[in-house]
């Protein structure tokens, strides 16, 4: 015979068929922990860190072939300098330097000016 004192305590639980029978608690399943609420607030459609790195990646880009366009231009005009440029400016300084008598084909170095002037003048005598 069992006492009342001596008896654990009783749950109530649900059998297969959805009614409540009574248990020693001992002997009752763990109780189903509560799940925590979800955040149910809409994500965005793109990642923004995903959106920064694409505008990284397209700004980078731009940057590149912005650099790479300058830098093709300035070497282009090096290359057209030194082609065209500088070959007449090395033949100005070289006519500037040469000396008079290669010039006047080696005419003793003299100087001479020719002035010729030319004087008509019309008188009427009428």
């Amino acid at each position: 015979m069992e006492l009342y004192g001596e008896r654990g305590p009783i749950v109530w639980v649900p059998d297969a068929y959805g009614r409540m029978v009574p248990m020693p608690k001992h002997l009752a399943p763990p109780p189903v922990p509560v799940p925590e609420p979800r955040d149910l607030t809409p994500l965005p459609l793109l990642d923004p860190v995903a959106q920064r790195f694409v505008g990284a990646g397209v700004g980078g880009g731009a940057l590149a072939a912005g650099v790479g366009y300058g830098v093709g231009q300035i070497l282009s005009t090096l290359a057209g300098l030194g082609s065209g440029a500088l070959l007449w400016i090395a033949l100005i300084a070289l006519a500037c330097r040469t000396p008079a008598r290669a010039v006047t084909d080696g005419a003793a170095g003299t100087t001479v000016n020719i002035r010729k002037a030319v004087i008509k003048r019309s008188h009427f005598h009428g």
